[in-house]
């Protein structure tokens, strides 16, 4: 019997050469992937350049969304920020839908590529909008020389093409990271190990994108050629929605399994009814399912796991149980996929704090260096072009870590096959983050040394050079290899077979709450430090408040959410799925994927 089941293990597809993959992947066909013909690194690196590509085409539009509003739409800064926070709100509320789509109906190849084509539709319409109604009259739109009023249709057409472009990246990238993640089979050793890397190169891809809209189409934008810069950002991403149909037939595919709000309110609803059940101390009673075989469609079983023992009783069986009813009666697999989300909630919830770090970056980050001496030999170099050693930081930092960091690890803990874990990685981030605001608290307390007390505007009025920056943008971006691919890596493997672009929309959310939790953060601390003869720590004028005490307070804030992250991350438990049996490797029932 051995032998036979070694054969069957070992069975060609068509001929000596084929092996099919082991995690129940299907082809575009819905027939087992062929292992040589599918997936891997031609699929994945498709899938990493059209992520950049992507990037790219976003920030092109994103970076500079503000200016257009204040220099083309002719809104007030309050109005234009407000806009621009809703919009980026927007973005990651569509996250959650792209993510559900992809895991319950669509599957994670037709969500992309449904979405990224909105998102072209929208890139499009915007670089038309703006070349014939919005940037009128010609050359408008620089810092001198802002836009006239608009029609309330070119006004109509703006808003919808924004949204478009912000319902497409939203519900793309979420599905993006783990459609590429699929194309390595996890069982095989080579491949997981692929798998793994993939995740710091698509962080590194999305990085790279962005330095360029940054820099490059952040400049042209900011004099005023916001025509060249949306055609650029339309090119980018007609360039990356073809490489992507381009790879068609080389993609792995899982087949979606259905929706996962039904699933967790009937465990939830079972439970209630049963709350009286008693139920024994081994829970050698609870109901596995019937006429499923392990592993269907690619999708494990999760062993039953200690813990939420209420939740248990949803899968008693009573004398009041139904035949086939899931709202009396559910699966011991069905009821660890509620806890295993109810487990990732403190780990996420506990992220949401480095992100607020994070996005200082992008505000008050830019106003400290605007306030500092930001010309070099003549030369003017804009506060917001410093994110670009963050980005050069998150380069060199991927490349450290996996080249000599968890090579060292590994060797040193010896009974690791890799170096350090997810959820080690991501306190190794949090640590580093709030080094990042102790050396950003430090340059400002020196930066108003040396500022003139008596300037009106605190434009320049810093002999401190901006180039003290640095450090901090450094230490942000080596923060964000460790935070932000950890828990790209974690929620992925973490969450259940069937919630995989669940568990990438929680990073983006995440990203999301932090920006409204800073804004919060920011308005309380404002009104706390306010006095009748202080401005508050973070006036309009920097030389006249103390930036260097709100980063002290962010970075013991930090602090705080790590001891409370390493209580989370100590009584969490991973989930625990059943081995695939390999001999399913010609299972027909995959027949059914259509993509």
């Amino acid at each position: 019997m051995a032998c036979l089941n070694i054969h069957k293990m070992c069975q060609k597809p068509e001929n000596e050469k084929d092996e099919y993959t082991f995690d129940g992947s299907v082809d575009k066909h819905g027939q087992p992937a062929v292992r040589e013909r599918t997936g891997r690194w031609f699929a994945g690196v498709l899938l990493l350049v059209n992520q950049g590509l992507a990037t790219l085409a976003f920030f092109g539009v994103g970076v500079n969304l503000v200016l257009f509003l204040t220099r083309v739409m002719g809104q007030d800064n309050a109005e234009a920020a407000n806009n621009v926070s809703k919009w980026t709100g927007t973005v990651y509320i569509f996250s959650l839908l792209g993510a559900f789509l992809s895991d319950s109906y669509w599957g994670r190849y037709k969500t992309c590529a449904i979405f990224q084509a909105i998102f072209v539709a929208g890139v499009v319409s915007l670089s038309l909008t703006s070349y014939i109604f919005l940037v009128k009259p010609k050359g408008c739109g620089d810092e001198n020389n802002p836009c006239g009023s608009h029609s309330t249709i070119s006004v109509v057409l703006f808003y919808v093409s924004i949204y478009l472009i912000a319902l497409g990246n939203g519900g793309y990238q979420p599905t993006i990271a783990t459609f590429g993640a699929d194309q390595f089979d996890e069982d095989h050793p080579q491949e997981s190990h692929s798998k793994v890397a993939f995740f710091s190169y698509f962080y590194l891809a999305l990085n790279l994108g962005s330095l360029f809209s940054n820099t490059i189409l952040g400049y042209f934008e900011d004099k005023g050629m916001w025509t060249l810069g949306f055609w650029a950002s339309a090119g980018s991403a007609i360039l990356a929605l073809v490489l992507f149909l381009i790879g068609t037939p080389r993609y792995r595919h899982f087949k979606p399994t259905g929706n996962p709000l039904s699933r967790f309110c009937q465990v939830v609803v079972s439970a209630t009814r049963k709350w009286k059940v008693e139920q024994s101390s081994r829970g050698d009673e609870l109901y596995e399912g019937e006429g499923q075989e392990p592993a269907e469609n690619g999708n494990r079983r999760i062993l039953h796991t200690d813990g939420f023992k209420f939740l248990d009783k949803a899968a008693i069986i009573t004398s009041k149980d139904g035949e086939n009813n899931p709202w009396r009666l559910c699966a011991v697999s069905q009821i660890e996929e509620v806890k295993c989300i109810l487990r990732l909630l403190p780990i996420w919830l506990c992220t949401i704090l480095y992100s607020v770090v994070f996005t200082q970056m992008a505000s008050l980050f830019v106003e400290q260096g605007a306030a500092m001496k930001t010309t070099v030999s003549g030369f003017h170099i804009p506060p917001a072009s410093m994110s670009s050693f963050d980005i050069l930081s998150v380069a060199a930092f991927i490349f450290i870590y996996r080249r000599v960091l968890d090579p060292l690890v590994a060797r040193l803990k010896k009974s690791a096959p890799r170096g350090l874990t997810e959820l080690q990685r991501m306190g190794v981030g949090l640590i580093i983050a709030i080094m990042a605001m102790v050396a950003a608290g430090i340059v400002e307390h020196f930066r108003l040394k040396s500022a003139d007390k008596d300037c009106s505007s605190c434009t320049n009025s810093s002999s401190l050079s901006i180039f003290w920056q640095v450090p901090q943008y450094v230490l942000i971006g080596a923060s964000e290899v460790f935070m932000y691919v950890g828990q790209l890596e974690f929620f992925n493997g973490q969450a259940p077979d069937g919630l995989k672009s669940f568990g990438s929309a929680l990073c983006m959310t995440s990203i999301s709450l932090g920006n409204y939790v800073s804004s919060l953060l920011v308005s309380i601390v404002m009104k706390i430090s306010t006095t009748d003869k202080m401005p508050g720590w973070i006036p309009g004028n920097l030389n006249k408040g103390h930036l260097d005490r709100f980063y002290f307070l962010l970075a013991a804030l930090t602090a705080a959410d790590f001891l409370v992250y390493l209580i989370c991350a100590k009584w969490y438990k991973y989930i625990k799925f059943e081995e695939r049996s390999i001999e399913k490797q010609h299972g027909e029932k995959q027949g059914d994927l259509k993509v």
